[in-house]
């Protein structure tokens, strides 16, 4: 009886905790950054929901910009975790693609934005602007780019893989989306609407996010339930 529980012990899934707390992080990251700046802008006095961007609801002069803040270091945080647990999921470095790297990479980035904040809450001349300013501007823009380019790097991946086929159309039109909203944002052709589209450019990439990462949980759990039950055995439910 000791031997029998011993190998059963041996061979639990260990790796899946950690796949299934990554996956986790793959939803918590967003909809804590979501909710960091959904509060923040209601937190903004003289200014409508969405006058103040992003970026600024993190700067000295806002109020409470600790919260923009943890959302963004969170956001960041949560994004490399799931990047990791993505690639081991698809295969490891050599079998994943650049994708999940690039998840990962825009997580320290993400984290670095939060850090490095712009000088004032709405946006000013960019004479006299402060070094961790223009760090902060040029960051931003390393994320935006891995905002629409990690989701069509995912697609292009899960093309031909029956678990992660179905994601394919919506990351494509996701990242589509993307780029035409923040194009929209950057040409400043709709001045009064820039705060909307931001926050529309930057929600429709991680609700892609949160959707890989909501397969992944499940894949995780599924694979964990058949290894629990034991080699060849079925899972709960599979006949």
């Amino acid at each position: 009886m000791r031997l029998r529980t011993l190998s059963r012990w041996r061979a639990r899934p260990r790796p899946a905790t950690g796949l299934r707390l990554g996956a986790a992080a793959g939803v918590a990251g967003p909809v804590a950054f979501t909710a960091a700046w959904a509060a923040a802008s209601l937190l903004q006095a003289g200014h409508s929901v969405t006058a103040v961007q992003i970026s600024g609801l993190a700067a000295p002069d806002a109020r409470d910009p600790w919260i923009m803040i943890t959302g963004f270091v969170v956001l960041g945080g949560c994004s490399v975790a799931f990047g990791s647990a993505l690639q081991a999921e698809l295969g490891g470095s050599g079998r994943a693609g650049p994708g999940p790297r690039l998840i990962q990479a825009a997580g320290a980035a993400t984290v670095a934005a939060g850090l490095l904040r712009r000088d004032q809450m709405l946006l000013a001349s960019p004479a006299g602007e402060s070094w961790h300013n223009h760090a902060h501007d040029l960051v931003s823009a390393l994320i935006y780019l891995a905002l629409v380019a990690a989701p069509l790097l995912l697609a292009r991946r899960f093309r031909g893989d029956p678990r992660w086929n179905a994601l394919r159309v919506p990351l494509a039109a996701g990242s589509l989306a993307t780029v035409a909203v923040l194009a929209v944002f950057f040409a400043q052709a709709f001045p009064a609407s820039g705060g909307v589209l931001q926050r529309i450019g930057v929600t429709v990439p991680l609700a892609a996010v949160c959707a890989v990462a909501v397969r992944l949980l499940a894949t995780g759990q599924a694979g964990a339930a058949g290894l629990a039950h034991g080699p060849g055995a079925p899972a709960p439910g599979a006949t």
